[in-house]
């Protein structure tokens, strides 16, 4: 999800490249955590046998997407740097990976799931919309859309690893209209990491 592109008169940093500056720590770290987990086996007992996933903003593969193999689906992950789709395909050579950026990459079919776990933050405000539009169009009847987000509206930046990393949020308002608008039921929100301001969202396609 590159995020060079204007945003209030800036031009905001390539998210692809910020990532694989940290990319091989990432993977290291990220393998055998249980960060996200949970959430993700909630939106599979919704999601019941359904077997067609992309996960949005996979990064180097591991937890989640064992997780999705367990349940014997086919995974196609997505990716804005290249380092990570590297260990992607590293991590999980039978799998699918694809090195795009999220805003202009199109859907080529309909999933039973989307995955967007802590990557559509990093979209720039004007293209949250977008594309949580984007993806509620590529669910199929009945498919599960999971994807966390920030609970406070706006954007802004923070330091981490070194680098400042930019985010922006619609808010939860405006995420339940947008699903909404789009035949998507919400299943489960949870503002998860409270105080600090993360939330997700489990909604179920009509």
């Amino acid at each position: 999800m590159s995020l060079a592109v204007p945003s209030g008169g800036r031009v905001l940093p390539d998210i692809g490249k910020q990532y694989d500056e940290i990319a091989d720590w990432w993977n290291d770290y990220h393998q055998n955590s249980d960060y996200g987990v949970a959430a993700l086996e909630r939106a599979l007992r919704i999601a019941g046998s359904s077997k067609l996933a992309l996960d949005v903003g996979c990064g180097a593969g591991g937890r989640l997407i064992r997780k999705f193999e367990a349940q014997k689906y086919h995974i196609t992950g997505i990716d804005a740097s290249p380092r990570m789709i590297e260990l992607a395909r590293q991590n999980h050579r039978h799998l699918s990976f694809i090195c795009a950026d999220i805003i202009g990459w199109q859907p080529e079919g309909l999933y039973d799931f989307i995955l967007a776990w802590d990557s559509l933050f990093h979209l720039p405000l004007k293209q949250q919309e977008p594309v949580l539009s984007k993806l509620c169009k590529a669910m199929k009847s009945g498919g599960v859309l999971l994807y966390s987000f920030g609970d406070a509206e706006g954007s802004h930046s923070d330091e981490w690893r070194r680098q400042i990393f930019h985010y922006s949020s619609l808010g939860v308002t405006r995420n339940l209209e947008i699903l909404h608008e789009h035949g998507m039921r919400l299943r489960h929100l949870e503002l998860d990491q409270y105080p600090e301001k993360h939330a997700y969202i489990i909604a179920q396609k009509n």
